[in-house]
């Protein structure tokens, strides 16, 4: 894994007390792996400062708790009745989480880095 912020970053970005009452190695460890999974493009070095920002948000975030939630997943079931028979079956529906304004704003900052390219082009020889 990549490690495109540290703690220090994070402070001199949103200030010292950016983590509240949470784990701030452990927040910016998970934002690494948030920037690790979003990133699809090479990273010059340094990191780029959208990139930082984008994980500093992050990193507030998983500080907060709201990174990585639990998404529950949703059963439903349908009953079907044949002349008394009854065949139940079991759907099991996607749970959703929601993006939070953190996670938003960090993908609009990575979009350099994260979107693909139109098309490319391809010479057979």
């Amino acid at each position: 894994m990549t490690d495109f912020i540290t703690v220090a970053d994070v402070d001199t970005l949103l200030g010292p007390s950016w983590a509240g009452a949470g784990d701030a190695v452990l927040a910016v460890t998970m934002a690494n792996a948030w920037l690790t999974a979003k990133i699809r493009k090479p990273v010059a070095d340094p990191t780029p400062e959208a990139i930082k920002l984008a994980g500093a948000q992050v990193a507030k975030e998983a500080a907060a708790g709201l990174l990585y939630k639990a998404a529950e997943r949703e059963v439903l079931e349908t009953e079907d009745r044949v002349e008394g028979a009854v065949t139940r079956k079991r759907v099991f529906a996607e749970g959703q989480v929601l993006l939070t304004a953190g996670e938003s704003f960090a993908l609009a900052l990575l979009a350099p880095w994260t979107r693909r390219a139109g098309v490319m082009m391809l010479k057979r020889v």
